[in-house]
Formats: C-alpha cells, sequence, structure tokens
C-alpha cells in the first residue's frame, strides 16, 4: 500500500508540474514590457523611423509602425493592429527576441481613406501596451 501511495504522489507532482507552467508564462508576461518609443513614419531606414508624423496627405501611399520595445526578454511577440475610424484594417504579429527589441509594420494607404486612423500596439496576451492616433488628410 505504501508503494501504490508513493506512486500517486510521484504522479501527481509529474502532472502538476506541467500545469503550473503557463500560469508562470502569464505572470512574467504581465511583468514589465514596455512601448519605450512608437512612431507613425514615412520610412524606417537603419531601425530609426524616418518623416515622423501624426498627420500625412491621402498620397502618402504606405505608412509605418516603429515600435522600440523594452524588457520583452519573457515575451515572444507584439501585434501591431491597424485601425481607420473603428475598422480594423490589418493586424501584424512581430516577433520579439531580446529585452530590447526595434520592430515596425507596415500598412498601405488608400487614397480614398481619409479620415482617423490609430494603431494599438498589444501584447502577446491581448493587452494594449500604446495606442499611436495619426489623420490622413485629402
Amino acid at each position: 500500500m505504501k508503494k501504490l501511495s508513493l506512486y500517486m504522489v510521484i504522479f501527481f507532482i509529474l502532472t502538476g508540474i506541467p500545469l503550473l507552467l503557463p500560469a508562470e508564462t502569464c505572470a512574467q508576461e504581465n511583468g514589465s514590457m514596455a512601448v519605450e518609443k512608437a512612431n507613425i513614419c514615412r520610412g524606417v531606414i537603419n531601425r530609426k523611423p524616418l518623416g515622423v508624423g501624426e498627420t500625412f496627405t491621402a498620397s502618402v501611399g504606405k505608412l509605418y509602425c516603429f515600435t522600440k520595445i523594452i524588457h520583452g526578454q519573457n515575451h515572444r511577440k507584439i501585434s501591431h493592429i491597424w485601425y481607420f475610424g473603428d475598422l480594423k484594417r490589418a493586424e501584424i504579429i512581430l516577433p520579439v527576441k531580446s529585452s530590447t527589441w526595434r520592430t515596425y509594420s507596415s500598412k498601405k494607404i488608400q487614397i480614398h481613406e481619409t479620415g482617423d486612423w490609430h494603431v494599438d500596439v498589444v501584447g502577446s496576451l491581448g493587452k494594449v501596451l500604446h495606442t499611436l492616433r495619426f489623420k490622413i488628410i485629402p
């Protein structure tokens, strides 16, 4: 009987450990990952945003969302979610591969898509880390 009890204890310990791992991952992700810098811009060269602004003409063609993440060592990804008004236009999933990580996404802007836009920078658990608002004018 003691042998059976010992095996049951070992079984519960071994099957319980994997159940704890996702909770640890979630706790780490809720840690201190943050957006240190974020810009809407006309381009990115050598990991630096160029042509940063909050208002762009409809003829801009393409815009970029540049993001610098800090304390990202326990995180695997972020998303850039582009919105035209309240309409979700694109969601780009981007890797985070180190504690400090710079990344960007781009979105083609149609000539008729004038008005208010925003990009939500979202962590891998769905928390909005930062919102960038900008306007497209005729």
